[in-house]
Protein backbone atom coordinates (compact mmCIF):
# COMPACT_ATOMS: atom_id res chain seq x y z
CA UNK A 1 0.00 0.00 0.00
CA UNK A 2 1.43 3.56 -0.96
CA UNK A 3 0.73 6.58 0.95
CA UNK A 4 1.08 9.84 -1.13
CA UNK A 5 0.64 13.15 0.79
CA UNK A 6 -1.51 15.69 -0.48
CA UNK A 7 -3.66 18.83 0.52
CA UNK A 8 -7.15 18.82 -1.09
CA UNK A 9 -10.32 18.70 0.44
CA UNK A 10 -13.15 16.18 -0.84
CA UNK A 11 -16.60 15.06 0.55
CA UNK A 12 -16.39 11.49 2.46
CA UNK A 13 -17.61 8.12 2.43
CA UNK A 14 -16.67 7.94 6.03
CA UNK A 15 -16.20 10.24 8.66
CA UNK A 16 -14.90 9.61 12.53
CA UNK A 17 -14.40 11.64 14.90
CA UNK A 18 -10.36 11.22 15.85
CA UNK A 19 -11.40 12.76 19.57
CA UNK A 20 -11.88 9.02 20.53
CA UNK A 21 -8.61 6.99 20.47
CA UNK A 22 -7.13 5.80 17.39
CA UNK A 23 -8.28 1.83 16.41
CA UNK A 24 -6.97 -0.96 18.08
CA UNK A 25 -5.86 -3.29 15.25
CA UNK A 26 -5.32 -6.74 15.68
CA UNK A 27 -2.27 -7.63 14.49
CA UNK A 28 -3.47 -10.82 13.08
CA UNK A 29 -6.17 -9.25 11.34
CA UNK A 30 -3.55 -7.60 8.81
CA UNK A 31 -5.27 -5.65 5.21
CA UNK A 32 -4.32 -7.90 2.35
CA UNK A 33 -1.02 -7.59 0.29
CA UNK A 34 -2.84 -8.89 -2.52
CA UNK A 35 -5.08 -6.10 -4.13
CA UNK A 36 -4.18 -3.32 -1.53
CA UNK A 37 -5.53 -0.46 -2.72
CA UNK A 38 -3.45 2.54 -3.61
CA UNK A 39 -4.09 5.16 -1.00
CA UNK A 40 -3.63 8.73 -0.52
CA UNK A 41 -3.72 10.85 2.82
CA UNK A 42 -4.66 14.38 3.12
CA UNK A 43 -3.83 16.75 5.72
CA UNK A 44 -6.08 19.74 6.67
CA UNK A 45 -5.61 22.21 9.21
CA UNK A 46 -9.11 23.58 8.77
CA UNK A 47 -10.37 19.76 9.36
CA UNK A 48 -10.35 19.24 13.19
CA UNK A 49 -12.32 16.74 14.70
CA UNK A 50 -13.24 14.46 11.85
CA UNK A 51 -10.86 11.53 9.72
CA UNK A 52 -12.87 10.52 6.11
CA UNK A 53 -11.80 8.12 3.47
CA UNK A 54 -13.65 8.35 0.68
CA UNK A 55 -13.07 6.63 -2.72
CA UNK A 56 -11.31 8.36 -6.17
CA UNK A 57 -11.42 6.07 -8.67
CA UNK A 58 -9.07 3.67 -8.15
CA UNK A 59 -7.41 5.35 -5.26
CA UNK A 60 -8.77 5.78 -1.57
CA UNK A 61 -8.48 9.43 -0.01
CA UNK A 62 -8.05 9.29 3.84
CA UNK A 63 -8.73 12.88 4.78
CA UNK A 64 -6.44 14.23 8.64
CA UNK A 65 -6.66 17.00 10.64
CA UNK A 66 -2.79 18.69 10.01
CA UNK A 67 -2.49 17.70 14.00
CA UNK A 68 -2.89 14.01 13.52
CA UNK A 69 0.51 12.22 14.88
CA UNK A 70 2.00 9.82 11.96
CA UNK A 71 1.43 7.00 14.71
CA UNK A 72 -2.05 7.76 14.70
CA UNK A 73 -2.24 8.07 10.82
CA UNK A 74 -1.26 4.79 10.11
CA UNK A 75 -3.65 3.43 12.41
CA UNK A 76 -6.90 5.52 11.42
CA UNK A 77 -5.30 4.52 7.20
CA UNK A 78 -5.29 1.52 7.88
CA UNK A 79 -9.33 1.62 10.06
CA UNK A 80 -10.50 3.46 6.79
CA UNK A 81 -9.59 1.85 4.13
CA UNK A 82 -11.17 -1.57 5.85
CA UNK A 83 -14.04 0.47 6.00
CA UNK A 84 -13.79 1.56 2.45
CA UNK A 85 -13.15 -1.86 1.50
CA UNK A 86 -15.63 -3.36 3.22
CA UNK A 87 -18.69 -1.09 2.51
CA UNK A 88 -17.76 -1.97 -1.50
CA UNK A 89 -17.39 -5.81 -1.26
CA UNK A 90 -20.78 -5.39 0.29
CA UNK A 91 -22.29 -3.03 -2.57
CA UNK A 92 -20.11 -4.51 -5.68
CA UNK A 93 -22.27 -6.31 -8.33
CA UNK A 94 -21.50 -11.24 -7.71
CA UNK A 95 -20.27 -12.63 -10.30
CA UNK A 96 -23.31 -13.98 -11.23
CA UNK A 97 -24.57 -10.53 -11.28
CA UNK A 98 -21.82 -9.67 -13.52
CA UNK A 99 -22.50 -12.20 -16.41
CA UNK A 100 -25.94 -11.64 -16.65
CA UNK A 101 -25.21 -7.82 -16.72
CA UNK A 102 -23.05 -8.92 -19.75
CA UNK A 103 -25.34 -11.12 -21.23
CA UNK A 104 -27.87 -7.66 -21.32
CA UNK A 105 -25.32 -5.81 -22.60
CA UNK A 106 -24.87 -8.44 -25.30
CA UNK A 107 -27.97 -8.51 -26.25
CA UNK A 108 -28.72 -4.78 -26.23
CA UNK A 109 -25.38 -3.66 -28.10
CA UNK A 110 -24.20 -6.68 -29.86
CA UNK A 111 -27.35 -8.44 -30.68
CA UNK A 112 -26.79 -11.45 -28.27
CA UNK A 113 -23.56 -12.15 -30.63
CA UNK A 114 -21.18 -12.44 -28.12
CA UNK A 115 -22.00 -14.75 -25.50
CA UNK A 116 -19.82 -15.04 -22.15
CA UNK A 117 -19.55 -18.19 -20.15
CA UNK A 118 -18.53 -16.48 -17.50
CA UNK A 119 -17.50 -13.06 -15.93
CA UNK A 120 -15.83 -12.48 -12.36
CA UNK A 121 -13.90 -10.25 -10.22
CA UNK A 122 -9.59 -10.68 -9.87
CA UNK A 123 -7.45 -9.04 -7.83
CA UNK A 124 -4.16 -9.48 -9.89
CA UNK A 125 -4.65 -7.12 -12.87
CA UNK A 126 -2.72 -4.18 -12.44
CA UNK A 127 -2.54 -2.83 -15.62
CA UNK A 128 -5.49 -3.76 -17.22
CA UNK A 129 -8.91 -2.96 -16.70
CA UNK A 130 -10.57 -6.44 -17.95
CA UNK A 131 -9.51 -9.21 -20.14
CA UNK A 132 -11.05 -12.08 -21.62
CA UNK A 133 -10.65 -15.80 -23.03
CA UNK A 134 -12.34 -15.85 -26.67
CA UNK A 135 -11.70 -19.52 -26.69
CA UNK A 136 -13.65 -20.33 -23.95
CA UNK A 137 -15.82 -16.83 -23.14
CA UNK A 138 -14.51 -16.20 -19.95
CA UNK A 139 -14.44 -12.76 -19.15
CA UNK A 140 -12.05 -10.83 -16.08
CA UNK A 141 -12.61 -7.72 -14.50
CA UNK A 142 -10.59 -5.85 -12.31
CA UNK A 143 -11.49 -5.20 -8.91
CA UNK A 144 -9.97 -1.61 -8.98
CA UNK A 145 -13.20 -1.17 -11.16
CA UNK A 146 -15.43 -1.57 -7.70
CA UNK A 147 -16.40 1.81 -6.52
CA UNK A 148 -16.75 3.56 -10.25
CA UNK A 149 -20.16 4.32 -12.46
CA UNK A 150 -21.92 1.62 -13.53
CA UNK A 151 -21.78 2.90 -17.15
CA UNK A 152 -17.68 2.63 -16.64
CA UNK A 153 -18.16 -0.65 -15.45
CA UNK A 154 -21.05 -1.45 -18.51
CA UNK A 155 -18.30 -0.18 -21.27
CA UNK A 156 -15.47 -2.38 -19.63
CA UNK A 157 -18.06 -5.64 -20.03
CA UNK A 158 -18.59 -4.56 -23.78
CA UNK A 159 -15.22 -4.04 -24.82
CA UNK A 160 -14.41 -7.21 -23.52
CA UNK A 161 -17.47 -9.00 -24.85
CA UNK A 162 -16.52 -7.03 -28.07
CA UNK A 163 -13.18 -9.66 -28.12
CA UNK A 164 -15.12 -12.29 -27.66
CA UNK A 165 -16.02 -11.49 -31.58
CA UNK A 166 -13.12 -9.37 -33.28
CA UNK A 167 -9.59 -9.21 -31.92
CA UNK A 168 -7.58 -6.38 -32.08
CA UNK A 169 -8.88 -2.45 -31.86
CA UNK A 170 -9.27 -1.85 -35.49
CA UNK A 171 -12.18 -0.28 -37.07
CA UNK A 172 -13.89 -3.70 -37.15
CA UNK A 173 -13.60 -3.70 -33.30
CA UNK A 174 -14.71 -0.23 -32.72
CA UNK A 175 -17.71 -0.34 -34.67
CA UNK A 176 -18.82 -3.76 -32.43
CA UNK A 177 -18.91 -1.06 -29.61
CA UNK A 178 -20.35 2.27 -31.84
CA UNK A 179 -23.75 2.00 -30.22
CA UNK A 180 -22.97 2.61 -26.63
CA UNK A 181 -24.19 6.01 -25.71
CA UNK A 182 -21.65 6.38 -22.85
CA UNK A 183 -18.71 5.15 -24.38
CA UNK A 184 -16.67 8.48 -25.35
CA UNK A 185 -17.63 9.39 -20.97
CA UNK A 186 -16.67 6.16 -19.99
CA UNK A 187 -13.50 6.19 -22.08
CA UNK A 188 -12.63 9.66 -20.61
CA UNK A 189 -13.21 8.57 -16.95
CA UNK A 190 -10.52 5.66 -17.10
CA UNK A 191 -8.24 7.71 -18.97
CA UNK A 192 -8.50 10.31 -16.10
CA UNK A 193 -7.93 7.80 -14.01
CA UNK A 194 -4.93 6.43 -16.16
CA UNK A 195 -3.39 9.96 -15.55
CA UNK A 196 -3.85 10.03 -12.17
CA UNK A 197 -1.73 6.88 -12.00
CA UNK A 198 -3.51 3.89 -12.47
CA UNK A 199 -1.96 2.93 -16.35
CA UNK A 200 -4.33 0.34 -16.61
CA UNK A 201 -6.53 -0.82 -19.60
CA UNK A 202 -9.49 -2.45 -21.25
CA UNK A 203 -7.75 -5.83 -23.54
Amino acid sequence: MSIQPASAEQPALFAVDVLAPPPDLAPSAPLPVVAAPRVEVRRSSRRRRTVSARREGDTIVVSLPARTTRADEERWVAEMVERVLASERKSRPTDTELTERAVQLSARYLGGRATPASVRWVDNMASRWGSCTPIDGTIRLSRRLVGMPAYVIDYVLLHELAHLLVPGHGPAFWRELAGYERLERAKGFLEGVDLAGGQSEAR
